[in-house]
């Protein structure tokens, strides 16, 4: 492995899909394909994708996937066909309780998973996780923080600790008007936060769309080591964007 050898990373910006596993399965197959095509090595789509973001016991429980299962066996081989790395959001099932997850993929095989350290008050049908682990896909180390995770300087540093140089964040930032008028630019601000403290790249995806009251902007966009917002899917738009890193 050549380690001055750049990667090409892909994130996208995807409807909010609830409920509907194969209408989610379809928009990961699609940017995947488009990303093969232009030598992507790692793309990654939202928090809680899979089957929606979905925060109601039993709603979650009727979808969560327990990542052993033949189910999500029969996911990964349609997945497997595709040459990049593929990171989503899901919600799992473990035992009697739930995460909310982040799996990687890789040929159809499940590489690892990050589970959300940090809850909000909404999510407390979920169990937090407690691990950073760090990937590495040619010369390039990655982990991940859900969402919420980026609001907290140590989950960015636990994973530059150990030598990563880009975080992925799976987001899902479907709220309600005011709020999500309120957070428009902040999400930016934040992870540009994280960026300045540990000097590395931050790449999140997010849905986008509206949905039931609720609004979801975004953004979906690449921040570089420098803290600068170097390409971005516009606001409302699906879209997907690639970098070298």
């Amino acid at each position: 492995i050549d380690p001055n050898m750049l990667t090409k990373v892909a994130v996208c910006q995807v409807p909010d899909i609830r409920e509907n596993i194969d209408a989610s399965l379809k928009w990961i197959e699609k940017f995947t394909k488009q990303a093969e095509e232009r030598s992507v090595s790692l793309i990654c789509f939202p928090e809680c994708f899979l089957q929606g973001y979905l925060t109601v016991e039993p709603l979650a429980k009727k979808y969560a996937v327990d990542l052993v299962s033949a189910t999500f066996k029969t996911m990964l081989q349609r997945l497997a066909k595709y040459t990049p790395t593929i990171v989503f959001g899901l919600i799992e099932q473990d035992d009697a309780n739930l995460f909310n997850t982040a799996v990687v993929i890789k040929n159809g095989k499940l590489i690892g998973r990050h589970r959300k350290t940090h809850l909000l008050d909404g999510e407390q049908i979920f169990k937090a996780g407690s691990k950073y682990p760090v990937f590495q896909i040619n010369g390039l180390k990655f982990g991940i923080n859900i969402c919420y995770d980026t609001q907290f300087s140590e989950a960015a540093k636990n994973l530059a600790k150990q030598g990563a140089t880009l975080i992925l964040c799976p987001s899902n930032n479907m709220m309600r008007y005011e709020t999500a008028e309120k957070y428009k630019h902040l999400h930016h601000k934040m992870r540009i936060e994280r960026v300045n403290e540990t000097k590395v790249w931050l790449l999140s995806s997010d849905v986008t769309g509206e949905n039931n009251g609720r609004i979801s902007y975004g953004p979906t966009s690449a921040i570089n080591p420098d803290g600068q917002v170097v390409k971005q899917v516009p606001l409302m738009e699906t879209g997907m964007i690639i970098v070298d890193i």
